[in-house]
């Protein structure tokens, strides 16, 4: 195997990386394992027409316009600046309030306005999300782990120092969620497999995650790169751990 020429093509994935968010590219590279759970089908359980909705950290919208909820009764906040703006464009057209947050603990609405706020994978304050919900409104949030993927991080990065806590999980959860007086409707954790059939595509995806692997670079993890193509050229993937958890909860009257 020529290491060199395998190290030019890691670092034109690498460089591939700094031009947005796109897990489309290395979609047919990686298998994730199925939840137990459908996030989706969980929401339109409980949607209803007249319900006055909130999606929090809506990114472009995607998933909300799946949704065709009444424009006139969808709110969303978004904190990043790039998507901010796309959703200005693209959603407030429609009559969708889009709003910009910079604090999970100050969202710019009223008292008990919504009837469900939806979070899939964005931070939250549970006392602001209690703020805003009408007396028997729903909260139902999927979020990424605290341990999502952190086995991976800490054999690719030498003296590993995690962003995201691992503290962060279902049991913690759901304590803050029971304390703030909200009665959990349902709840579950999952550890789903995700496999990489090519080091170029971990690669990609550990540059765009940088949170989940802190001063990564093809240089720096060389070696580690190295031992996973072997793993790959034996077995043909490699596998990562992923951590997943659910929640829906509602306000009482």
């Amino acid at each position: 195997m020529d290491y060199m020429k395998l190290k030019e093509y890691w670092m034109s994935e690498e460089e591939k990386s700094f031009k947005g968010w796109d897990f489309s590219y290395i979609s047919q590279r990686k298998l994730e394992e199925p939840l137990p759970w459908n996030y989706d089908n969980i929401i339109r359980q409980y949607l209803k027409s007249n319900s006055i909705l909130l999606d929090m950290g809506t990114g472009g919208g995607e998933y909300l316009l799946t949704l065709n909820h009444p424009h006139n009764n969808t709110f969303v906040t978004e904190a990043y600046p790039p998507n901010f703006e796309l959703c200005k464009r693209k959603l407030r057209p429609l009559g969708i309030d889009v709003r910009q947050v910079f604090d999970d603990s100050c969202l710019p609405f009223e008292n008990s306005m919504f009837d469900i706020i939806i979070n899939k994978h964005e931070s939250f304050d549970i006392k602001e999300v209690y703020r805003l919900l009408k007396p028997t409104g729903l909260f139902i949030t999927q979020q990424v782990g605290g341990l999502n993927n952190k086995e991976l991080s800490k054999f690719l990065i030498n003296d590993f120092k995690e962003v995201i806590s691992s503290e962060h999980n279902l049991e913690n959860n759901l304590m803050l969620v029971k304390n703030q007086g909200l009665s959990i409707l349902k709840s579950e954790e999952y550890f789903p497999k995700l496999k990489f059939f090519d080091i170029g595509a971990l690669v990609y995806f550990a540059r765009v995650i940088e949170w989940e692997f802190p001063n990564f670079s093809v240089d720096s993890c060389f070696e580690k790169l190295c031992q996973l193509q072997s793993i790959i050229e034996q077995q043909g993937y490699i596998e990562s751990e992923e951590h997943r958890f659910i929640i829906v909860a509602q306000k009482q009257i």
